[in-house]
């Protein structure tokens, strides 16, 4: 039984929780977290304790090289879980990355000793659990095989057309975090911009893009 300190519409997005019980649920030690955009949520220390399930918004999984350059590995959506998590808990190695608000978030927290036991004990609960995390596997891997073969261009476009709607022009996105997102440099970025600019698809600002011709940017991704 879902605890009263909890939003029974966390059952809506994550309906496997309802085997927990009201034992697990207070061993787990739920807590739901609010996060704005461009916030980090979950740094790879806190993989240690915490078991972690986003209840809205959209959130980037990136990794942090040795040399400090930052990759985008993937996007997770309401209601998914990282594979990278999951498999962290499960080898007890350090968590490769850190997991990023792209919009307004809410996350539900549990203690890691309770969410591996779930796994164990809950057939529904390891069915969604693997399920998505084979789903998430092959997104980043079909994600990578789409950025050797796709031209920065696309991917650019791809990604202004992702972040943004016909109601919503304007996003607040460096050039960097851009560049970090498509898998390509500032410089490179900043030139592709100034020429959508000069096309008047776009208009740019410190740390802000604004959609002018959304016609003419997804035109260049063709049929």
């Amino acid at each position: 039984m879902l605890p009263k300190s909890l939003n029974p519409q966390v059952l809506d997005v994550l309906p496997y929780l309802s085997e927990i019980t009201s034992e697990e649920w207070v061993k787990a030690q739920p807590t739901v977290r609010k996060y704005s955009p461009k916030s980090r949520i979950f740094q790879r220390e806190e993989a240690a304790s915490y078991g972690m399930f986003l209840l809205s918004g959209t959130a980037r999984i990136s990794r942090i090289a040795e040399d400090g350059s930052e990759s985008i590995m993937s996007v997770l959506q309401a209601g998914e879980i990282c594979a990278l998590f999951v498999l962290r808990g499960l080898s007890s190695r350090d968590y490769p990355g850190t997991i990023t608000a792209e919009s307004d978030v809410e996350a539900l927290f549990v203690t890691k000793e309770s969410f591996l036991g779930w796994l164990q004990t809950h057939a529904e609960i390891r069915g969604a659990v693997f399920g998505g995390l084979l789903d998430d596997l092959l997104r980043i891997s079909e994600q990578h095989g789409g950025r050797r073969s796709e031209s920065l261009e696309a991917r650019m476009v791809k990604a202004l057309l992702r972040h943004t709607s016909e109601r919503k022009q304007l996003l607040n996105l460096t050039h960097h975090e851009l560049a970090v997102e498509i898998g390509s440099s500032r410089e490179v970025v900043s030139r592709a911009l100034r020429r959508y600019r000069l096309q008047g698809w776009i208009e740019t600002g410190r740390g802000w893009i604004r959609i002018v011709r959304r016609d003419e940017l997804e035109s260049q991704l063709g049929d």
